[in-house]
């Protein structure tokens, strides 16, 4: 069990059955009044922010999480498919709900951290940079600086990311997908 005072940055908490991280805190005591914690808490399932006070008399229990590599198999339908990487037949569903903005840049083979829960895939996190292909590029014009020396180019998970000129159909590039932005060449074509 947990105090309101044990409630710092990073603690895991239950609440409503849901697992919970603190992202914020702050100790508040006024004047004749007893003592709270102002926080701001994330939902580990949905992302969402909440600004919860806490006081003595609250209970609270610790989240017991659990990170483990999974691979990323395939996806279907509205269904991303996850498997151990040391027993594929050992396999987990996440909903497109749940995986949201992450599908762009989720290729086969990707390994990814999940987060567990009771033994439930609740989110995953992915590598910061990540290799792809290049499906679709317009030719790059040497003279053309209306763009600021970038195009739109679409990489084979079906994103498009602002690339240098010099990119073409078939090279490899490297991008961070916690900003979507273009990081370095890999392979040229």
């Amino acid at each position: 069990m947990l105090t309101y005072t044990d409630l710092k940055k990073g603690t895991q908490l239950v609440r409503d059955g849901d697992p919970y991280e603190v992202v914020d805190s702050n100790f508040l005591r006024m004047q004749q009044r007893k003592a709270v914690v102002q926080t701001k808490i994330r939902n580990l399932r949905t992302g969402k922010l909440y600004d919860v006070s806490f006081r003595a008399s609250d209970e609270l229990e610790e989240a017991e999480l659990e990170k483990r590599p999974l691979i990323f198999l395939y996806s279907h339908r509205a269904e991303f498919i996850f498997a151990d990487p040391k027993d594929r037949g050992s396999r987990f569903s996440l909903l497109q709900e749940i995986v949201g903005d992450k599908q762009r840049w989720l290729k086969p083979d990707t390994e990814v951290t999940a987060l567990f829960f009771k033994d439930k895939i609740i989110n995953f996190s992915l590598p910061v940079k990540i290799d792809f292909t290049v499906t679709e590029a317009p030719p790059g014009v040497q003279g053309d600086r209306s763009q600021s020396g970038t195009k739109t180019v679409r990489v084979e998970t079906g994103a498009t990311i602002q690339a240098p000129l010099f990119i073409n159909q078939g090279d490899v590039i490297r991008v961070n997908t916690e900003t979507g932005e273009y990081a370095e060449r890999v392979e040229k074509r």
